[in-house]
């Protein structure tokens, strides 16, 4: 590494660092959750606000900005290449609050050298270090070959419907990295399957059942109000059972995580489901769609609906219920299964479908594939040597469950900055979960890396 590189840049971190955060304060300030679309907000208030807010923090910074028709935006830092450019891509949306709290999820605190907020780590805060990484390279006044953009998306959690607007309407980039998964490099994604296991009209035991506030999120509580006395139930680990007028409200009580990454995670709606089938707490079609949730919650590797599988690059497929609700007095449970190469969409729903039976039926169904970009390819090097000269690492690609925007881009891979040896504090939790919390070292670390990736690929012939 240029030695009088690296001093320039610690030297800029670390005069930068209490406005970075700043920003990051800013930004996690507002509620992006997906809402009801408006005029001039097709995806809500809250996500065109944080639109407006990231754009105005890059015109700031001295970047020549765009608000692409309200869908997504981006900051440009200016290169003699009229035809190719490069581009970062972040997204302010964020996944509902959910429950769990210990402050307050729109306030962000610092504890112990951990950012904590909604949006830290998913991806607010990897959108300013993005910020911060172009705007280096502006004041140092550096003459680039290819315009940079740091596209700021706002549809990423649900349809990323923003950049499938982008992308039609506006010219993709030759070579694009998201900030929004773990370094060193992910080269490649699982496939996404998602859709809705539905009841019919049962009109027995169960008069709700609710659960989950995100469909690619582990659901930490979920209850059911049924008809009964409670004085007939008996007691079970995580949950408990509270009289509601002339029923019982049954509560589960789990641990909540990334649908990408449902190890250690407990699914409430599991709990619940499970308490009123071993109780009888249902009638016969409410049983046979009981046994259908009880096939998709007992392995988040798809073993009891018969889809489990595992391939080299990619590893095993993963599953799990984010939601349940009822609905025209039906009940509607959402599923999200990322799936590796050995198998696809067209049979995934075969298979879930043969395994729900009469009881339920499977609707709504959408699929990606998975992508796979070659680990020597040039961009990918470029980031991956970046990666492991700051760290002194010697990490290679990895594949992985979560989904990107990167899967939506001829060129593009997810490049940090989460790393999965640092351990989350007692006090803090993950993307998608409460008291979400991102380490400020890794966060600071993370603008050298883009900066300097940033000047690796310039070089490349694209």
């Amino acid at each position: 590494m240029d030695q009088a590189l690296n001093q320039k840049i610690d030297a800029y971190i670390a005069e930068n660092k209490e406005q970075l955060l700043q920003d990051i304060a800013a930004l996690v300030a507002i509620d992006s959750v997906e809402g009801t679309p408006e005029e001039g907000a097709p995806f809500g208030a809250g996500p065109r606000a944080a639109l407006d807010k990231t754009l105005e923090l890059a015109a700031g910074m001295g970047f020549a900005t765009r608000n692409c028709e309200n869908y997504i935006g981006y900051a440009e830092l200016a290169g003699a290449d009229p035809e190719k450019y490069l581009a970062t891509i972040c997204h302010v949306d964020v996944v509902p609050v959910g429950n769990g709290w210990t402050a307050d999820p729109f306030k962000m605190c610092i504890q112990d050298g951990w950012l904590l907020g909604r949006g830290v780590a998913d991806d607010k805060g990897p959108m300013i270090v993005t910020l911060y990484a172009l705007k280096f390279l502006k004041e140092q006044g550096y003459q680039l070959r290819y315009p940079i953009r740091a596209i700021v998306g706002d549809n990423e959690e649900t349809h990323m419907n923003d950049v499938k607007y982008y992308l039609e309407n506006y010219p993709a980039p030759v070579f694009c990295f998201t900030p929004d998964a773990e370094f060193p490099v992910c080269n490649g994604e699982k496939g996404h399957f998602g859709g809705k296991i539905v009841s019919p009209v049962c009109n027995g035991v169960i008069a709700e059942f609710e659960g989950g506030v995100a469909n690619n999120a582990v659901p930490d509580r979920a209850s059911a109000l049924v008809k009964t006395d409670i004085r007939k139930l008996k007691n079970a680990p995580n949950i408990t059972l509270e009289p509601e007028g002339d029923g019982v409200r049954v509560r589960g009580w789990g641990k909540s995580g990334h649908a990408a990454m449902p190890e250690g995670t407990v699914n409430a709606i599991g709990l619940v489901a499970d308490y009123l089938l071993d109780n009888g707490l249902c009638n016969d079609a409410e049983r046979a769609y009981l046994e259908a949730l009880h096939k998709l919650h007992s392995s988040t590797a798809g073993t009891g609906l018969g889809i489990d599988c595992a391939d080299g690059p990619f590893g095993p497929l993963t599953i799990i219920g984010g939601r349940i609700y009822m609905e025209d007095g039906k009940l509607v449970q959402t599923i999200d299964s990322r799936f590796p190469t050995c198998t696809n969409g067209e049979k995934l729903t075969a298979q879930v479908t043969a395994a729900l039976g009469e009881g339920a039926k499977l609707e709504d169904v959408d699929a990606a594939e998975p992508f796979y970009i070659a680990a020597d390819s040039p961009a990918i090097r470029a980031c991956i040597d970046t990666y492991n000269e700051v760290t002194g690492e010697n990490a290679t690609p990895f594949t992985m469950g979560g989904g990107t925007y990167a899967r939506h881009f001829p060129y593009a891979v997810s490049f940090g900055p989460e790393h999965e040896e640092v351990k989350l504090p007692e006090f803090g939790g993950p993307m998608h979960g409460a008291n979400e919390a991102a380490p400020i070292n890794k966060l600071l670390e993370a603008v050298k890396i883009y900066i300097l990736a940033l000047l690796r690929l310039e070089e490349i012939d694209f």
